[in-house]
């Protein structure tokens, strides 16, 4: 029984989670995002915990660098999520089959994972959210988006 649980839990970790695409952003030939225990939205998100995604990339053209954005939307206001939100996406970049960090630059047509997790943190409100996930070039000016998605949320106790 206690495989039978195990293979469970391990099995609600691996399936693809249904997300919205951004507006904004060029899309990936393919791509496959997952999110820790969350294949339907809303994901729930508990408070203290540490919540998992990983996206499947192939981008069109290469890319010299990345930045991780991250925000929840909160009765119309985007608050980032602390630690995560702005920071370089390049050491979460892994070869195809997720095993070996690769890094920047990526190649086009060349397949990689992006693996990242963040905290959800006590003092977040237990409220319903829309959380926006994009991977940039980080720019202030005219910033290319590459990756973005956006799932509804529930961050709980």
């Amino acid at each position: 029984m206690k495989y039978f649980l195990l293979l469970l839990a391990v099995a609600a970790t691996v399936h693809a989670t249904e997300v919205r695409p951004c507006q904004q952003g060029v899309k990936f030939a393919e791509d496959d995002v997952k999110i820790t225990n969350c294949a339907v939205p809303p994901c729930r998100l508990r408070q203290k915990s540490k919540v998992g995604v990983e996206i499947k990339l192939k981008p069109a053209e290469d890319i010299k660098s990345l930045t991780t954005n991250v925000f929840a939307v909160v009765f119309g206001v985007p608050l980032p999520f602390v630690g995560v939100d702005g920071t370089d996406a390049c050491g979460n970049i892994y070869n195809a089959d997720g095993t070996t960090k690769v890094g920047c630059p990526l190649r086009a047509g060349e397949e990689y994972v992006y693996k990242n997790a963040f905290d959800v943190l006590n003092s977040y409100p237990r409220i319903k959210v829309d959380v926006s996930w994009s991977l940039s070039d980080g720019s202030i000016f005219n910033e290319k988006v590459y990756h973005c998605f956006k799932i509804q949320s529930r961050i709980t106790s």
